[in-house]
Formats: C-alpha cells, sequence, structure tokens
C-alpha cells in the first residue's frame, strides 16, 4: 500500500515502488483538518483523480475531530494523528494481508520514526525511497522522469504569490536552491516551505487539469481548486 497525497514525494515513492515491481494493490490518502503535523494538507481531495490515472483503487481516511488542547505538545497530537491510519491499515492486513507501505518522507525524523514505528507493530516493512536521498538530486530525478508538478501552497520566507499555481520545473528548482542560502528553504519544501500535487507522470495514464483560485494573506497563501478533472 502506498500512503498517497498526490503531492511530489508520495508520487515519486509510488513511482519507485511501481518501477520496483512491488505489489502496490491500493492508494491511501488522509485528509486532514486545517492544520497538520503528519499529513499534506492542501488539496487533498484531488487524490480522487490521480488515483484513478495510476489505476490503483484509493483508501480515504478521515481522522476525525481531534483537539488540539488534548495533545501535551507536537509529538503527542502526531501520535494521535496517525492513529486513524494505524486502524486502517491494520483492518486491511486482517482482511486482505499487508506486506508493507510506501512513504515519501526526505528528512523529517519526526514523520518516518512514528511511520515506522507503526509499521513495527503492524509487522510490515516501509520502503521509503527519498529518505536521506539529497534533495536537489531528487527533485531533478522527479522532473527527468516526467513528472509535472504544481505548486500549491507556500509559507516560507522567499516564496511569494507568483509560487502559487507556478510548475515546479528546473528554473522554480534552481531559485529554491538559492532561497535555501539565502533563507534556509529546503529545495523540496520538506520543512512545509511549500505544498505541490502531481498532475502528470510517467505512472499516470491522464493528467489531472485543474482550475484554481488563489487565496494570499501577505505572508502565506495557497490554491482553491475551482474544478477539477482528467484531461
Amino acid at each position: 500500500m502506498s500512503l498517497f497525497s498526490g503531492g511530489k514525494d508520495s508520487s515519486w515513492a509510488l513511482y519507485r515502488a511501481l518501477e520496483r515491481g512491488l505489489p502496490v494493490e491500493r492508494l491511501l490518502t488522509v485528509h486532514p483538518g486545517d492544520d497538520s503535523y503528519m499529513y499534506h494538507v492542501p488539496e487533498t481531495g484531488l487524490t480522487t483523480l490521480a488515483a484513478e490515472s495510476v489505476g490503483v483503487p484509493l483508501i480515504e481516511v478521515d481522522p476525525g475531530s481531534f483537539d488540539a488542547e488534548e495533545a501535551t505538545d507536537s509529538g503527542a497530537q502526531g501520535d494521535r494523528e496517525l492513529e486513524p491510519m494505524e486502524e486502517r491499515l491494520a483492518a486491511f492486513a486482517d482482511e486482505r494481508g499487508l506486506a508493507g507501505v510506501t512513504a515519501g518522507a526526505v528528512e523529517s525524523e519526526f514523520q518516518t520514526s512514528r511511520i515506522q514505528a507503526m509499521c513495527d507493530r503492524l509487522d510490515i516493512d516501509l520502503f521509503a525511497p527519498l529518505w536521506q536521498r539529497d534533495p536537489v538530486e531528487l527533485g531533478e530525478s522527479m522532473l527527468a522522469a516526467g513528472f509535472e508538478i504544481t505548486v500549491i501552497q507556500v509559507a516560507a520566507a522567499g516564496l511569494d504569490e507568483s509560487w502559487l499555481g507556478r510548475t515546479l520545473d528546473h528554473d522554480a528548482l534552481s531559485e529554491l536552491t538559492e532561497l535555501r542560502e539565502e533563507y534556509g528553504v529546503h529545495p523540496l519544501g520538506e520543512g512545509g516551505e511549500f505544498e505541490t500535487f502531481v498532475t502528470d507522470g510517467p505512472h499516470m495514464d491522464r493528467p489531472v487539469e485543474i482550475d484554481y483560485e488563489t487565496e494570499w494573506d501577505g505572508s502565506r497563501g495557497r490554491i482553491r481548486v475551482t474544478d477539477a478533472r482528467l484531461g
């Protein structure tokens, strides 16, 4: 099973799993609220179309209501956020069997340690092909493979409104590398500096086409999808 947000990192992990011939029988998307320590947040509803294009059935998980005040710190909140996904994976393992999951973490010890611990509890493997890889090389590999990547949210110094809806191409990756030197921006947005959605790639039969509006508050912003379809 592939943990899937539709963003570039989870899409790359999925692509690499398929490329290696791993049996990816399901994609799994968690739809968090407006903020999350564990999950990609914006426009996860697009994964329905992306999964259709990939040709792998999608499991969607609603984490339900979560009172952040009940968590004593970010670690406790991360643990709580993971519970609905672990419950769904455990149920799937009981019903059909489950050998492992893929994940798109690059450098986040916070996320990866929790996913690994979950896999240990479920006695399944974790396939994390991006883990500890050079982010610029990963970005170049995604582009060389034919990934078409759209920036859908930004929240960091150096990233202005012009980045919303921008294609993450070689020029954009070069600019992000420069912003790392000036502002500490991670070239793949691993620190939450920006979020993306993969509209097309070699693992997809048809591109996802989107119409959107932009929201900008002066320092951060996101797109709001108004219509989406397969091309």
